[in-house]
């Protein structure tokens, strides 16, 4: 007999302005269920995650549970209370009868692992920060249910490895909302998919979302053709519209492979000499040079003697971690910060559209229609061609009743929609793109590869979406510290491949002005200081000894022949966490070592 399931919804049912999400929908939660839940913007996935936590009721249906069962939940947008510390705030997680003293280095220990300082005040926090707190909170009492919606959103390499790794040997179940494929691949083992008002289940990763998507498209169609039935328009339009893309994809990723073979081979020491600007119709082949250029910030050295040429095509993403300067360089390359040493040369002709995750820009009174035409009329300017507004919205998967409907009815990912629909209809040879995937679902993702396949100028990409990067840039662009950065072919996974030290730990916490703790609680932590350092070396064997478990795991995972066949995406994702994991425990290695060397002169 199946053992009964942690939670449960029965003939659930939920509208909200107006609209019906779902009804009639029956799932299970059992124990050491990983599912990955999927779905369009709108479709009604965080409103399921906030009914499957019991933070708003259903409008028919019953949703039950087992008693004892504590289930955390982690909000796409996660609010603190700033007159607390963060140590108070994710105390707050906790549950009732925990233990006081084991739960408070719980919270003290996973803050550390979270680069945060304990006895820091909630305010001012940067939206990374934020998340990462909310995170701390979501785990201290160690639940039996995770239900998380976007937990890798402002979340730089190093702390979603950590998130990774950290659930991969965490015993709840979890539901998780995420538009990081590889996130979802690492962490999920079970995919729903919450379509037009029905749950679909698959058990199996969201690595396989698409071709399982697509054959239960393709199913429905013939029956539908069966019965001598009509898809609806909007239905047709958007579902045809995903699989004609996806039988694109093949021509597309040979393209890339072909730019990428050319970007491997200019980047070749003797390929640089070689090149000569020469004028082109909407611009110079000579987009960008940079010759040894540095650049210190505050202090702290961000740029230290970097060159690169970026040429007409290049797609150039840029990782690293959080505060290590990625911004600092995109306006270096782009002319809007002077170096302190070196030279930019750009390129002639230049037309740089940016997108900045800007949300703030959009009128929230406005309509997606009055956005795109600003001066009135129902045409829109599209590389000098005119293209009627509800056709434009309709490429980025509005309908006509959304065209004019308020901003502020759109969802999180509907929003960053129109925000490209806007940036890409400027006119422009040069593409500057700052984390443009937050809040996307996987389809719109899909949307945006093939407008940047098609883009005919040069791209800038700011990243931490592994296979995004893996999918659309030509080179890497690594920063990896103290002003160290090295450039790649190919994408992240080639950027690992190659030795580049992507995200290997996360960056000190940093503050300034009212973001740093007052003199007392800086007094405070000094005094604990030594406590701190021992109850880190104290861990770290542990550390190290989850590190060789998660290693075990993976590969336990790759000695089967039949993943390499049957899922090579997953085989390379599996590939590059056990590289990460390794690097892991050279560090703990390292630490552990100048902490016991401080601990034997009496340092602590």
């Amino acid at each position: 007999m199946a053992p009964a399931p942690l939670l449960s919804l029965r003939n659930a049912a939920l509208a909200l302005g107006g609209k019906r999400l779902f009804a009639g929908l029956d799932l299970d939660i059992q124990a050491g269920d990983t599912i990955g839940l999927v779905g369009r913007n709108g479709s009604g996935k965080s409103s399921l995650l906030k009914l499957l936590a019991g933070l708003i009721e259903l409008d028919a249906g019953i949703r039950s549970g087992q008693q004892q069962c504590l289930v955390r939940y982690l909000e796409q947008d996660p609010v603190l209370d700033p007159t607390l510390t963060l140590a108070q705030c994710v105390a707050r997680g906790l549950a009732a009868d925990a233990d006081p003293e084991a739960s408070e280095h719980r919270a003290a220990n996973l803050l550390e692992s979270l680069s945060l300082v304990p006895e820091r005040m909630a305010l001012g926090l940067s939206g990374g920060e934020r998340r990462r707190v909310a995170i701390a909170r979501a785990l201290v009492a160690e639940p039996d249910i995770l239900l998380l919606d976007e937990p890798t959103n402002h979340l730089d390499l190093p702390a979603i490895a950590w998130l990774e790794a950290t659930l991969q040997g965490s015993r709840a179940a979890r539901v998780v909302i995420s538009h990081d494929r590889a996130f979802l691949a690492a962490v999920t083992a079970k995919t729903w998919w919450l379509d037009r008002g029905r749950l679909f289940v698959n058990n199996a990763s969201t690595a396989s979302f698409e071709e399982w998507r697509d054959a239960l498209l393709a199913e429905e169609e013939r029956t539908l053709s069966r019965l001598e039935k009509h898809l609806e328009a909007e239905t047709h339009w958007l579902h045809r519209g995903v699989t004609a893309r996806r039988k694109r994809n093949q021509g597309r990723l040979r393209k890339l492979g072909d730019l990428r073979a050319a970007r491997a081979a200019f980047l070749r020491p003797e390929g640089r000499a070689k090149l000569e600007a020469h004028l082109a119709s909407g611009g110079g082949t000579l987009v960008i040079e940079a010759l040894d250029i540095s650049k210190t910030r505050d202090g702290r050295l961000l740029v230290d003697d970097f060159s690169t040429r970026v040429i007409k095509g290049d797609r150039v993403g840029i990782i690293g971690a959080n505060g290590v300067g990625k911004t600092t360089l995109l306006d270096l390359l782009t002319g809007k910060l002077e170096p302190d040493s070196g030279s930019v040369r750009i390129g002639t002709g230049l037309e740089i559209a940016r997108f900045e995750q800007d949300r703030g820009s959009l009128d929230p009174k406005a309509t997606p229609w009055s956005t795109l035409c600003p001066e009135g009329g129902d045409q829109v300017d599209i590389a000098g061609r005119k293209r009627h507004v509800v056709g434009y919205l309709r490429d980025f998967l509005f309908d006509e009743a959304q065209a004019r409907q308020p901003i502020e009815a759109l969802s999180g990912g509907e929003r960053n929609r129109l925000l490209l629909a806007r940036n890409l209809a400027r006119p422009s040879n040069l593409l500057v793109l700052d984390e443009p995937t937050n809040d996307l679902d996987l389809e719109t993702l899909d949307l945006l590869e093939d407008l940047l396949a098609d883009y005919p100028g040069t791209l800038l990409l700011v990243s931490h979406d592994r296979d995004f990067l893996d999918r659309v840039v030509t080179s890497t662009i690594v920063m990896e510290g103290n002003g160290r950065i090295v450039e790649t072919a190919g994408g992240y996974s080639d950027a690992v491949r190659q030795g580049a030290k992507v995200g290997l730990a996360m960056t000190t916490e940093r503050g300034s002005g009212d973001n740093r703790p007052g003199k007392g609680a800086a007094s405070r932590a000094q005094g604990k200081a030594t406590a701190k350092l021992t109850r880190e070396l104290d861990r770290i064997p542990a550390k190290i000894q989850a590190e060789e478990a998660l290693i075990s795991g993976i590969e336990a995972q790759l000695a089967d022949p039949e993943l390499h066949v049957q899922n090579p995406k997953k085989a390379t994702s599996l590939v590059a966490a056990l590289d990460q994991h390794r690097r892991a425990i050279s560090d703990l290695e390292e630490r552990w070592l100048e902490l016991e060397a401080m601990r034997e002169e009496g340092a602590i």
